[in-house]
């Protein structure tokens, strides 16, 4: 038996999820800022931390974005087998995204073409992955990422022969030599195998992994721990000006992969984390 979810539910959730997101940070994200604060021993690294919480606080307390860019909408859909919808839930999520902006009064930062580069004027359309699951629920994970840091995410195809330790260093040096245009502390996803743009896929869909939680895999648990070790000793710190705090969390999707082949995809997240979970 099918399960109807009307359309004005879907586009008002979407609305709903967008303005939240953008005005109010992940309360794990403020929660691990926080504690960074507390192990932070040089000055400027401290104000800085102690910046991002006010700022945090004045967004919430006033409705307001976290950051100007409110960036382009990646979704993240899962939608039950006994799921019955009146439109393409691609297109419904549009429309909540398009009401959301406008609602929220959100900067509009999507061009329709690349090169023309003419603002969509509403933030669509959203990059939307769908995936089909059991029962009669639909599920939307919204993320709002920013191109500061998107600008410094980056793809390789590592030689399959590559030790782990090996993948760890390749990674973390890359990382470093990336951060200081992203506005750290960061949030690292990283997608390993798969192909080369599902591994990209898996690198979003890790930065939404709660930040309580540890890799099931303690290999991959090993790695995103020394990864994170060996970028907080780089004392490249809060927005650039030394610390113990350059990144947050490293969280890692990992996915079979073709005997020839070491994709391996990080993206890079600013300090505002943003993205909202909608279950219907």
């Amino acid at each position: 038996m099918t399960r109807k979810i009307n359309s004005d539910i879907i586009i008002d959730s979407v609305a709903r999820a967008c303005i939240e997101a953008a005005c109010i940070l992940d309360k794990q994200a403020y929660n691990a800022i926080e504690s960074s604060l507390l192990n932070e021993d040089n000055e400027t690294a401290k104000y800085v931390l102690s910046e991002l919480l006010d700022n945090a606080d004045i967004a919430e307390r006033d409705c307001i974005p976290l950051c100007q860019d409110t960036g382009m909408v990646i979704s993240f859909v899962e939608m039950g087998i006994k799921v019955q919808l009146e439109e393409p839930v691609e297109d419904l999520i549009n429309k909540g995204i398009k009401k959301g902006y406008e609602e929220g009064v959100l900067r509009k930062s999507v061009v329709k073409d690349p090169f023309e580069r003419i603002n969509t004027k509403d933030n669509t359309p959203a990059i939307v992955y769908i995936k089909q699951t059991e029962g009669d629920k639909l599920k939307i994970n919204l993320m709002l990422k920013g191109f500061g840091s998107e600008n410094m995410s980056f793809v390789k195809m590592l030689n399959p022969s590559l030790s782990q330790n090996e993948v760890v260093d390749i990674i973390s040096d890359e990382i470093c030599n990336r951060s200081y245009n992203a506005c750290p502390p960061l949030f690292i996803g990283i997608g390993i195998a798969g192909t080369m743009d599902y591994a990209c896929v898996l690198s979003k869909k890790a930065l939404l992994r709660p930040l309580n939680e540890s890799n099931i895999n303690p290999v991959y648990s090993d790695m995103e721990e020394r990864i994170l070790d060996k970028l907080n000793k780089s004392n490249i710190g809060p927005a650039g000006y030394d610390g113990k705090t350059t990144a947050l969390s490293v969280a890692i999707l990992a996915y079979p992969t073709h005997i020839a082949g070491l994709p391996v995809a990080v993206t890079i997240q600013c300090h505002a984390l943003r993205h909202r979970e909608i279950i219907l």
